[in-house]
């Protein structure tokens, strides 16, 4: 028996000439609720964004002109690239790893349980634990002055600054990371873990394989995409943050934010007006590739977790 497009579709979709209407219609009054939204991504986004990458394709008289993409090419700012790109990667692969770890612990704990619950919060809310108040707590535990500094020093004669004062610079930025890397990858990668059916390792083992394969050939290449993509955003996370980098490296431009921050502030930087704008566009364009990869691999881990 042949079946129409009609008897497949429902009913309330079919019009009363027996036609299949090729697009569902949406009411106009459905989309006002993303009003708002939309006016504060674009007076808080979009436009500063525009405005701030502007501001890079113009001279100091406001004349348009592309010199200022020279900068991009100075030794000085590939260093700066380069250091932001080494922060970003480690405390992202370091995060993503121990994240994932700590994930997978948490599906042999019950959903609803106390311990699954205290988890989720404090994720949530050491996720957010950033900047000026994060930098004063590492300062005052590990610093040169700090808690476990001292004690090292005093109980153990231990110099962790024998070499100098590191966490200063851009290698002190990496613990500060992953201070908040870490409780990001479990919120972003948890639901891909959760998504996992058991029916699968069901299946597995109906077929005669281990554990080891279920997790091989099944676990690892359901939770890549998921994996990747969570990398991706720890390190886009990484690569913008500003705050904690400012409070902890009060010398120096050694990383992309705190360049942006001397070009503002000194209003030149190399010789060159406008150079924050620049710098600006750089960012954006690294960002705009990581997000577009992010969005990429999340569409590819809904398909196995809806």
């Amino acid at each position: 028996m042949v079946t129409t497009l009609a008897e497949t579709v429902p009913q309330a979709s079919v019009t009363p000439d027996g036609a299949v209407p090729t697009r569902a219609r949406r009411r106009p009054a459905a989309w006002w609720g993303l009003t708002p939204f939309v006016l504060y991504v674009l007076a808080f986004l979009v436009l500063p964004c525009l405005l701030a990458l502007g501001t890079g394709l113009v001279d100091g008289d406001g004349r348009p002109t592309l010199s200022n993409l020279t900068a991009l090419g100075d030794p000085v700012v590939l260093r700066t690239f380069a250091s932001s790109f080494l922060v970003s990667g480690v405390t992202a692969v370091g995060g993503a790893v121990v994240g994932a770890v700590v994930c997978w612990g948490l599906t042999a704990l019950r959903p609803d349980g106390l311990v699954r619950s205290l988890v989720d919060g404090a994720a949530s809310v050491l996720a957010q634990f950033g900047g000026v108040m994060l930098a004063f707590a590492f300062t005052a535990t590990i610093g040169i002055q700090g808690v476990v500094t001292q004690l090292l020093l005093t109980r153990a004669g231990v110099d962790i600054f024998a070499g100098g004062a590191w966490i200063y610079e851009v290698p002190g930025l990496l613990l500060p990371y992953l201070y908040f890397q870490v409780p990001l990858m479990v919120i972003t990668f948890m639901p891909a873990v959760t998504g996992l059916k058991p029916q699968w390792q069901e299946a597995v083992a109906t077929l005669g394989g281990t554990s080891r394969q279920h997790l091989l050939r099944v676990v690892v290449p359901v939770l890549a995409p998921a994996f990747t993509g969570s990398l991706l955003l720890l390190f886009a996370n990484a690569f913008s943050s500003y705050a904690t980098a400012a409070a902890l490296i009060s010398q120096g431009s050694q990383i992309v934010p705190l360049q942006i921050r001397a070009a503002l502030v000194s209003e030149t930087v190399l010789g060159r007006e406008n150079v924050a704008g620049v710098l600006a566009l750089g960012m954006v364009l690294v960002m705009v590739v990581l997000m577009v990869g992010y969005s990429l691999l999340q569409r590819r881990t809904d398909r196995w977790t809806r």
